[in-house]
């Protein structure tokens, strides 16, 4: 069984590359997996660990840098690996929504407890916003919640400004946020203050956080959760879900699109197999191959690209 933690924390970073340099080296000797991006706005990644005292000693090492005392983590099991490889990536932006004037370190929303969370959303007149993208809403939400149908993070300033929020709105109407694990939701409450909103609250830890410390028997959540590793997504007690992922797409796709004529293990899925080329797939089919002799052999295969975001 791994040990999964999901983490972030915006705080000013003189040196990131000093960063992740100390990060690589010591998470290497600790067998940790996972990735994680380090910028000059602070730190976002999700690591694992086969061994809960190595876990356990990255945690401490992250959250002994200067300002990531209270690094945000979120905990989950995997019955394997999630992760291909370790991965301390030098980012921009540790989680990019394309403009560097929005910045939470300085503005940001009134943070909101899970176990909180459900009284707010039963207020009169909340306007409860998914800040995760389209894919993802689509496995699993909480009730009532508005979809802004993006494809990326990026796209979420460019949705806010097409609704037209009227002066009065901005003045008078509450706004609940919330994303996988509290980042997105954070930076898109800097933006939504920004802009002018007065009463932006937004999910701490986000729904990973709500999984943890809500019952599913009082939870306001529909599905599962989608997560970015090989899990794909996690049900309401934190175990794998049912979800797998398209490799050509990294859409999430459940068993009935396997058994349909679309679905090329490793290559296409109903969701994109229209929409790439006979040279992609070919490329896609050649990549297959070569992760399934590599898993024959018993070697680690470098896969697809994976993301996180939180």
């Amino acid at each position: 069984m791994f040990k999964v933690a999901a983490l972030y924390k915006f705080s000013e970073i003189d040196n990131p590359l000093e960063i992740q340099i100390s990060l690589k080296k010591t998470l290497k000797e600790l067998s940790i997996y996972g990735t994680i991006l380090v910028g000059s706005e602070g730190i976002n990644g999700t690591i694992a660990a086969e061994e809960k005292e190595n876990l356990n000693r990255a945690l401490i090492y992250l959250r002994g840098l200067k300002g990531f005392e209270d690094l945000d983590i979120k905990f989950s099991d995997s019955k394997k690996n999630p992760f291909i490889r370790l991965k301390i990536k030098l980012k921009d932006e540790i989680v990019t929504i394309g403009d560097k004037s929005i910045d939470p370190v300085k503005t940001v929303g009134e943070y909101v407890k899970p176990e909180d969370w459900n009284s707010l959303l039963q207020e009169d007149d909340i306007l409860l916003i998914d800040t995760r993208n389209d894919y993802e809403y689509s496995i699993g939400t909480f009730r009532d919640s508005i979809n802004p149908k993006t494809k990326k993070f990026r796209d979420f300033p460019k949705w806010l400004k097409e609704q037209d929020f009227t002066k009065e709105d901005k003045n008078n109407k509450k706004v609940a946020m919330f994303c996988t694990g509290g980042i997105r939701c954070e930076k898109a409450s800097s933006l939504m203050k920004n802009e002018g909103f007065k009463k932006v609250y937004h999910l701490k830890g986000g729904i990973l956080k709500y999984f943890e410390s809500v019952s599913k028997d009082k939870s306001l959540w529909d599905g599962e959760c989608f997560v970015f590793d090989d899990r794909v997504s996690v049900k309401h007690d934190l175990s794998s879900g049912d979800y797998d992922m398209c490799h050509g797409c990294r859409m999430p796709i459940t068993e009935n699109d396997k058994k349909t004529k679309k679905y090329i293990r490793g290559v296409a899925c109903p969701n994109c197999f229209d929409q790439t080329t006979e040279e992609q797939k070919s490329r896609y089919k050649s990549r297959q191959k070569q992760m399934e002799l590599a898993k024959q052999r018993n070697q680690k295969h470098l896969g697809p690209k994976e993301e996180v975001l939180n």
